[in-house]
């Protein structure tokens, strides 16, 4: 699959400029809202279903509990993913690769006030990638290296990716990074120290992009994502799709944010509040 310059622009300059171009203002959603827009999904069909699919449809989606999180959970948070997926430490912002990282309310939602600010406002906040329902990075993409499964993962694989950088202009959400050097020289430094790489997950090469992958691997062998795993009462998933399932009736009971879904890539990471 390929891509000409002008259709590239004319998608990622799009989902670029609008996302400059906005308020970064978010929607309250509040109990039951996610309910009636999947029941309303269920009914109309979405265009990225396949007719002949079959059985129940999976949509994997992350909630983070603001209320109970804090900045010890959030480092140990953090600390775990990167260890899992052998995320080198530069210690040097501009090489900084990072799947989960902590922020400030201020910055996940830029120029947003409401009657909650006084109480978000000082709260840590954890960023990763979105997993969207409408991912513009997969879009953009002209080796089909970033790719929406059917579970809803967006999922990517290094050995396609040429460090184009295409859905990092196209992600509005600053999810990616891109390895301008070879992790793998970081990591040795740092295996040498005493930091031990988890071989079960693939170290990257320089030249790639790489992200949160909502922790596929574990999930292949039955097991959470690794933040899940680290802290429960913090990091919630589950099947969106499912009307049983455990995030469905944790958005019955509390109300709820996402970034930026004036954008409509439908983002699956949803911030309790």
């Amino acid at each position: 699959m390929s891509m000409d310059r002008r259709k590239f622009l004319k998608v990622a300059g799009l989902s670029t400029l609008v996302g400059l171009g906005s308020s970064g203002a978010f929607e309250l959603l509040k109990p039951g809202r996610v309910d009636a827009e999947m029941e309303h999904g269920h009914h109309h069909g979405e265009h990225h279903e396949k007719a002949e699919e079959t059985g129940p449809k999976t949509r994997l989606a992350m909630l983070i509990d603001i209320k109970a999180l804090t900045r010890e959970k959030a480092e140990k948070i953090v600390h775990t993913c990167h260890h899992l997926h052998n995320v080198p430490n530069w210690g040097d912002p501009k090489n900084e690769i990072k799947w989960i990282w902590e922020d400030e309310f201020e910055h996940a939602f830029p120029d947003s006030y409401n009657e909650y600010d006084e109480i978000l406002e000082h709260s840590p906040f954890l960023l990763m990638c979105n997993h969207c329902d409408e991912p513009p990075c997969a879009r953009v993409c002209p080796v089909e290296a970033t790719f929406r499964r059917p579970d809803g993962i967006v999922a990517q694989d290094y050995h396609r990716c040429i460090g184009c950088r295409f859905c990092m202009a196209a992600c509005p959400y600053g999810s990616r990074s891109f390895n301008w050097l070879d992790p793998r020289v970081m990591l040795k430094k740092e295996m040498a120290k005493g930091r031990k790489l988890n071989k079960r997950f693939p170290t990257r090469m320089r030249g790639v992009v790489e992200k949160c992958n909502f922790c596929v691997e574990r999930l292949a062998e039955g097991k959470k994502p690794g933040c899940v795993e680290a802290c429960p009462d913090v990091m919630h998933f589950g099947n969106l799709a499912d009307e049983n399932s455990n995030v469905r009736k944790i958005l019955r009971e509390r109300v709820s944010l996402r970034r930026k879904l004036e954008l409509g890539t439908k983002p699956s990471v949803f911030y309790l509040i």
